[in-house]
């Protein structure tokens, strides 16, 4: 079974590419440190459920599609 904090961050990267938007943007947008955005992208991080919020906001994404898996065709 993959590990959901990799899935999460593999999703996030998707989202985040699809508005073409570089880590930097997303994290002045979310309010969340770029530092620690890569650490969530990278799976090294579990995040809080704040924080899923704050990103999916500045997605314009509801909190929910941030746990979805990964598409195969982004």
């Amino acid at each position: 079974m993959a590990d959901p904090k990799l899935l999460f961050g593999q999703r996030l990267i998707q989202l985040r590419k699809h508005l073409g938007w570089s880590q930097e943007r997303l994290a002045l947008e979310s309010g969340i440190a770029r530092s620690y955005l890569g650490g969530v992208e990278r799976g090294q991080r579990n995040i809080a459920l704040v924080n899923i919020h704050k990103l999916a906001e500045a997605l314009s994404v509801p909190p929910s599609s941030l746990l979805e898996p990964p598409s195969i065709n982004d």
